[in-house]
């Protein structure tokens, strides 16, 4: 995709302030008509429409420069879209979308077809959402309100001049936050805390035209702060990132792929479950990324030992988590996702660094988790403070694989307890600017700090039987233990799952010696 704001004048940009004052109105004029989780459905495809209309208006002058008018400008570029990033039609403009007094909802959503008709590769992005759509006779949105809703987002022009990508991205992030903070249980399959992705941008630091991959990518957050965690550290970017992103919900696809267009970034997201279809192949097997950066759902169920043992792509090969928690397939999938060299920053729960560990007999994920210990593959674990996250008020950790780490690190694994490096918010805690850089920092000064960080070799990991939460080596000063009840619920899930078995094996063998339906009895 080629960087249309790079030639461009400095941005007169609008301050974060009167960016979220902007869209808390745009909010409030459809309070009631839809549910505050549903704001962002609504109000980020007409912020999208806005843009791509502003800056299509720009490019157009750009061009009556060079071939003498506006009119033959257009006319051109109608005929070859290539003049152009988006060619929006006329009658699909803000301006003609502004003049709409009837049938409202109705001539939205046929604007937002009619660009994605002409741009194959906003279908299923933009057009997406029905603005003329009902429940029960009833429309959701009456047209009074998309009116309103109209007028409010034309308060401010969105051009090249107008607004930086970043600002539009934060409106995003602004809606998905808000979202989040009304949907709750469910906001944490899409949304990770950007203090979150800053960290994890940070620790990987990829360089000017890497690779990087995220296989459950949601709204696309994470991929967007590696770009912009290169972009603060290097004066001019000639290389961006390829940015490569696997999406389930098609909803969520289609905001990834918004918010990759919105910060005029190199991505490409595909849509379908990653663990069962994975959408980036080459040569029949696995595309081989630089780095993976990813959230994925925490302790996912779904995925049995005939699932891992159908698997095609040989990525299970270090064994089969159980039914109840996928932790460890995600991070085997991520794993052959990798290049030689490659390197992943995964948010999990804590329970995947450590569930089975000082047990009697064997453990499926501690098994795993031996392997990758002892063929030197985890680099870090990160533990987070808690209540950072919509979806739970565990504190979770960040998992850092490297398949090829420096030789001083070799053999040693880096263990950094955060947990109280945030400060209070409402509704959730937050990690201040200051401390996201002191953990990144922390990471790649690579030392033993009091309260905070622990270096230990994967002998010590050993005795330790595989537990690897940071807490266990570096204390803060907490006396209290924190355990998720989730994590306690997989414990117990996995332990119903070894019993029956176990049950069926027995029952095998006692009808070889004659007691049929031995348990059963």
């Amino acid at each position: 995709m080629e960087n249309v704001i790079s030639s461009a004048p400095p941005v007169k940009s609008m301050d974060i302030k009167t960016l979220e004052s902007w869209l808390w109105e745009a909010a409030c004029s459809i309070r009631g008509a839809v549910d505050a989780p549903k704001f962002k459905d609504y109000i980020l495809p007409l912020i999208f429409i806005k843009r791509l209309s502003d800056v299509f208006e720009d490019e157009i002058k750009r061009l009556a420069d060079e071939f003498g008018d506006e009119k033959t400008a257009y006319e051109m570029a109608s005929k070859d879209h290539k003049l152009v990033r988006f060619f929006i039609p006329r009658k699909a403009s803000w301006p003609e979308i502004r003049k709409q007094t009837s049938e409202i909802g109705q001539k939205l959503t046929d604007a937002a077809r009619a660009i994605a008709k002409e741009n194959p590769s906003l279908q299923g992005v933009i057009d997406i959402v029905d603005f003329n759509a009902t429940v029960s006779g009833q429309r959701i949105i009456e047209d009074g309100k998309l009116s309103k809703l109209i007028e409010i987002i034309s308060k401010h022009r969105l051009g090249l001049l107008d607004a930086e990508p970043d600002i539009l991205g934060r409106a995003y992030e602004y809606l998905l936050r808000k979202f989040a903070e009304g949907q709750g249980q469910s906001a944490g399959e899409f949304y990770t805390p950007k203090e979150v992705g800053w960290i994890m941008a940070y620790i990987l630091d990829p360089q000017q035209g890497q690779e990087v991959y995220d296989p459950a990518c949601g709204s696309g957050g994470l991929l967007v702060k590696c770009q912009l965690a290169l972009k603060e550290k290097e004066r001019k970017i000639t290389r961006p990132l390829q940015l490569h992103g696997q999406e389930q919900n098609h909803v969520t696809y289609a905001m990834a792929k918004m918010n990759m267009i919105i910060h005029d970034m190199e991505g490409e997201i595909a849509i379908g479950d990653t663990l069962r279809n994975p959408k980036f192949l080459e040569r029949d097997g696995l595309k081989k990324f630089d780095f993976v950066v990813a959230n994925p759902m925490w302790n996912q169920d779904g995925y049995d030992a005939a699932f891992y043992e159908g698997d095609t792509f040989n990525r299970f090969v270090h064994g089969y988590p159980p039914a109840s928690s996928a932790d460890w397939g995600w991070i085997q999938h991520m794993f052959a996702s990798l290049s030689s060299d490659g390197k992943a920053a995964i948010v999990l729960d804590t329970g995947a660094v450590s569930r089975g560990s000082g047990g009697e007999g064997s453990n499926k994920e501690r098994d795993i988790r031996k392997q990758f210990v002892e063929k030197d593959w985890i680099e870090a674990v990160l533990l987070l403070p808690e209540n950072l996250f919509y979806n739970t008020t565990a504190p979770g950790i960040v998992l850092i694989l490297n398949k090829n780490k420096a030789k001083a690190r070799k053999g040693k694994i880096l263990l950094i307890n955060a947990s109280l490096l945030f400060e209070k918010g409402r509704p959730k805690n937050f990690i201040p600017d200051d401390k996201i850089k002191q953990i990144a920092k922390a990471f790649h000064n690579w030392k033993d700090v009091a309260k905070l960080t622990k270096i230990i070799t994967t002998e010590e990991a050993a005795k330790n039987d595989y537990n690897l939460s940071p807490s266990r080596y570096v204390g803060n000063g907490e006396a209290v233990q924190y355990r998720d009840v989730d994590e306690i619920l997989v414990e117990l899930s996995e332990l119903e799952e070894e019993r029956a078995k176990t049950d069926k094996e027995l029952d095998a063998i006692m009808k070889k010696i004659g007691f049929r339906g031995f348990l059963q009895r």
